[in-house]
């Protein structure tokens, strides 16, 4: 049909892709025209087949959904990215918004919501999870600065500041003052209630 909507659906587990596809094409107006198990690929399939609408997932091997999804912006504008991911955090969705992309639902929404917000993010329609919408305006925006992002992650499998220090050329100091920001920022207690925090709202 020529005023089908072509997609491209970009999520790490093949069972999910399978299921999203076979889901949508049921509605007669949607075509998966492509599927990739990675950021990397995805970008590489958009450019390629230049879909009207790309289902992203956020967190997979090698270039996440969030990068992927400004790559996606950047190389064809006319493509709309709508993220469809397990993990619904406040921070996600500010940072895919930032991305650019045009909406942000979780996997359980049902089938036909789901094909009809592919539908408006086509329109040129923003998509969002209402709860989530909510939660992020509660939230606030991400507190962190990159570094402190950073070694929030290298901290979240207990590495020490000395072992932290190493891997990102800074000293053992610095790297404890940043991890003393971040606490501070969170308003945790601790490190290990610090990554957990900053995990759960999607700002690391």
């Amino acid at each position: 049909m020529s005023d089908s909507i072509r997609l491209v659906i970009a999520d790490d587990q093949a069972l999910v892709r399978g299921a999203l596809a076979a889901l949508l094409e049921l509605e007669g107006d949607l075509v998966v025209v492509g599927a990739a198990a990675d950021g990397e690929e995805a970008v590489r399939l958009v450019r390629e087949l230049t879909p009207d609408v790309c289902l992203m997932d956020i967190q997979m091997p090698g270039t996440d959904g969030i990068d992927a999804t400004g790559r996606i912006r950047q190389a064809s504008p006319a493509t709309r990215v709508l993220i469809v991911t397990t993990f619904a955090r406040p921070g996600y969705l500010r940072q895919a918004l930032d991305a650019g992309a045009s909406g942000f639902v979780v996997k359980d929404t049902p089938a036909e919501q789901l094909a009809d917000a592919v539908r408006r993010v086509h329109a040129g329609q923003r998509v969002l999870d209402p709860v989530l919408a909510e939660e992020s305006l509660f939230t606030g925006a991400n507190p962190l600065s990159d570094r402190e992002r950073q070694v929030l992650r290298l901290a979240a499998d207990g590495r020490s500041a000395a072992a932290i220090a190493s891997e990102v050329f800074l000293s053992a100091g610095t790297v404890r003052n940043h991890l003393s920001s971040a606490i501070g920022k969170t308003g945790a207690s601790n490190r290990a209630q610090a990554v957990r925090i900053a995990q759960d709202r999607g700002w690391i």
